[in-house]
């Protein structure tokens, strides 16, 4: 009996330590499986396709979206430009306050709650970004790099990216260069102009298009629009400016005009967030 016993015994306990071993193996695998996943996850989120800083997950991969991004970023650029001067945001204080304002909310939902706090009413139906929305993304309301080199998964929280970015590190860290020839000029590209006799030399202004608000300035619907700010001039904090691009070809000032000939002006640049593989 006691033989059996025993046997039975070393056959129970033999059983219970497969067991145990196989809930540790288990255990051991799910454990691998999840660092393996935060692993990838990881890696997905430090993807910087152009090593131009930008981190994938906030590039406008698709067509609808890079469309909707354009289109809203334009037409809320070139409001500013023909609202009544006291009801342009008080933040719109400058050419890269313009830029930061409308690339933030072109990125927004454009619900009735947004419509009715901007008193801002589009002449046509145009769909919002789907892939995030403003402010609610992985980098939150921090959209723009203000620190060079490629993207980082620390660059998340150590203060690479802020909400605020002047027109320099907006040409330098969030924007490359098209060309030289505003002919290549998308609506939503920038033009960018250094002007080193100004307290602030970088300037910017919007390449609009064709204005999407045709129906309220019909006589320059047909021509390719920019708008800016001026910043302050003198005491004054300066105002919101709208021209055909034939006006500006052609500025009073050469020093203002985008021509390839013009070593004041930098070049067309585009958003990194619209950045393709050629």
């Amino acid at each position: 009996m006691k033989r059996i016993v025993g046997v039975g015994c070393i056959v129970v306990t033999s059983c219970v330590l497969t067991c145990v071993y196989r809930a540790q193996f288990a255990a051991r695998a799910a454990l691998a499986g999840t660092r393996a996943n935060q692993s990838a996850a990881m890696r997905e989120d430090a993807q910087d396709t152009f090593h131009d800083g930008m981190p994938d997950f906030l590039r406008l991969e698709d067509r609808a979206d890079q469309e909707a991004f354009r289109n809203w970023f334009t037409l809320i650029a070139e409001y500013q430009a023909l609202r009544p001067a006291e009801e342009v945001p008080t933040e719109i204080n400058d050419c890269a306050a313009l830029l930061r304002f409308a690339y933030r909310n072109a990125l927004r939902v454009h619900d009735d709650t947004w419509i009715r706090e901007n008193r801002l009413e589009p002449p046509a139906a145009i769909p919002s970004v789907e892939k995030y929305h403003y402010p609610y993304t992985r980098l939150r309301a921090s959209l723009f790099r203000v620190r060079a080199g490629s993207f980082r998964t620390t660059d998340i929280k150590d203060g690479t990216f802020s909400e605020f970015a002047d027109a320099k590190t907006l040409l330098e860290l969030n924007t490359y260069l098209l060309s030289k020839d505003v002919a290549v000029a998308a609506p939503g590209d920038i033009l960018f102009f250094r002007q080193l006799e100004q307290n602030t030399p970088f300037h910017s202004m919007v390449f609009v298009g064709h204005s999407q608000w045709s129906s309220d300035v019909d006589a320059k619907a047909a021509d390719n629009v920019v708008v800016y700010h001026t910043g302050p001039i003198g005491r004054s904090r300066g105002e919101m400016r709208r021209l055909r691009l034939g006006e500006l070809l052609h500025h009073p000032s050469p020093r203002w005009r985008p021509l390839p000939g013009n070593g004041n002006f930098l070049g067309v640049y585009r958003w990194n967030i619209l950045r393709e593989t050629n």
